[in-house]
């Protein structure tokens, strides 16, 4: 029986577990519940799981090449509104479909466990919290996901909502697929006062609007027009009351880009246009990196192999898309810098109404028929590297 096929007959099961990984939603890098879970199932096939940092680690087969399948785990903190009968019972909510990743992982792992003999090496699970927050990836990395034994390469998937057919995937095999991405605190320091008289203070609320017009010229000034780059402020506090100058104000933003030199400038430069606005006034103004990822740029000849594998498989409607990139980011991009990786986009979506709304959206719903796809096509494109590797 061919994976595909296996993994169909597997669809209840594998759709058991994202319902429940859906149902009991976490967010962040504690994800008590869903780390339970994945080594429960794990091991109830007969792998071997261990915690490494706050994920989940293990392997099917023995020595040879060590090919890497990653899955996140994490959700966002926001109530659902999809009207789902197996909708979130917590305050959070998997409006980005990890609870779909994780499934289709558990299921690629029954499979492989299934024709571990016939490995030509090595395949290794990982299961990630905290990638909405960039420091998931890091974190496993940090504790140990890339050695023992050591990764030669690393695949990951994750799921479109809207209105995409089941069996598009979509790929970068030329360029950056994703941006990187720099949340960023600037902490403006004034002098209080009373409102009436201005004179004895300094604003940080004129301030803080002054660096808001400085960060934008960054993006129309000094960046390149022919390059991808996007900056937001999203949070400006400051005061408490109608008549009073207050001594600091916070402002909240990220700045993304498809390349690592404009990473770096911009990063530097946003640094430098806030503490210089903030001297022309007579104040202060510091720059905190809350959290990050550089761009994902995948391995050219490693991405059109996994894509070549998925076209082997006979899933009907498979329909591959190149040259895709989107301007959101994903902390894959830390395995990516390490090792060759591939990541593809998967349609999740509906042809009716049902996709009328995409991630991080409350109302926001996957199509689960991409499961078993998933689940096939993970565990055929290990097979298939390590028989070439």
């Amino acid at each position: 029986m061919d994976l595909y096929k296996r993994a169909l007959a597997l669809q209840q099961e594998i759709t058991s577990h994202r319902r429940y990984l859906h149902t009991h939603a976490e967010a962040g890098l504690s994800l008590p519940i869903a780390k339970e879970y994945a080594k429960k199932q794990l091991e109830a096939i007969g792998i071997e799981a261990a915690d490494c940092g706050m994920g989940v680690a293990a392997t099917v087969g023995q020595g040879g090449k060590v090919f890497l399948l990653r899955a996140d785990m994490d959700a966002l903190p926001m109530k659902e509104e999809s009207g789902e009968s197996f909708a979130s019972q917590t305050s959070c909510a998997h409006t980005c479909g990890h609870d779909l990743h994780a499934a289709m992982l558990l299921g690629a792992a029954r499979l492989l466990k299934e024709k571990e003999g016939a490995l030509g090496g090595t395949v290794k699970f990982m299961f990630q919290p905290a990638e909405e927050t960039l420091c998931g990836a890091k974190h496993m990395i940090e504790n140990g996901i890339l050695s023992d034994p050591p990764v030669d390469a690393a695949l990951a998937f994750h799921v479109n909502a809207g209105h995409g057919s089941v069996g598009e995937f979509l790929y970068n095999s030329s360029g950056a697929l994703m941006f990187s991405a720099d949340m960023f605190r600037i902490t403006v320091r004034g002098k209080g006062t009373h409102g009436a008289y201005p004179q004895y203070g300094v604003d940080p609320i004129l301030i803080g609007s002054q660096i808001v017009i400085a960060l934008e010229a960054l993006i129309a000034r000094e960046t390149d027009p022919q390059a991808a780059a996007a900056l937001t402020i999203g949070s400006f506090q400051a005061g408490t009351n109608t008549n009073i100058i207050p001594e600091t104000a916070v402002l909240l933003g990220s700045v993304r880009t498809n390349a690592p030199a404009l990473r770096e400038m911009l990063v530097r430069r946003i640094r430098e246009a806030a503490a210089g606005t903030a001297a022309v006034y007579g104040g202060k103004a510091e720059l905190e990196i809350l959290s990050g990822a550089p761009p994902l740029i995948c391995a050219p000849a490693l991405t059109e192999d996994i894509v070549r594998y998925l076209q082997e498989t006979g899933v009907p409607d498979a329909a591959p898309v190149p040259g895709y990139s989107v301007s959101g980011s994903e902390d894959f991009a830390y395995i990516a810098e390490r090792v060759p990786s591939a990541f593809l986009f998967l349609s999740a979506g509906f042809p009716d109404e049902r996709g009328d709304f995409t991630a991080h959206n409350p109302k926001v719903r996957f199509n689960e028929d991409v499961l078993p796809l998933g689940a096939a096509w993970l565990a055929h494109a290990a097979i298939r590297w390590l028989e070439e590797h």
